[in-house]
């Protein structure tokens, strides 16, 4: 799990490839759930969290309140 200090380092475009990674993630542990597979159920709460901090931090790079590594140089 990435914490808020670690995404907000990271471009708005390396977020949003995190955001499509993470969202096949969760995608793969519901079939794994569906079909008795699952290891860990907890680990989906995880990734949608996950998710929704990604979608936060992208958010905010909209809105200007952060503004990313990149944009600085």
């Amino acid at each position: 799990m990435k914490s808020k200090e670690d995404l907000s380092g990271l471009s708005v475009d390396d977020l949003k490839q995190k955001l499509a990674d993470t969202k096949e993630e969760y995608n793969n542990l519901n079939i794994q759930k569906a079909t008795h597979q699952l290891n860990n159920p907890i680990r989906i709460r995880h990734v949608r969290r996950e998710i929704a901090r990604i979608n936060t931090v992208i958010r905010q790079h909209e809105l200007g309140i952060f503004k990313s590594k990149t944009q600085d140089k």
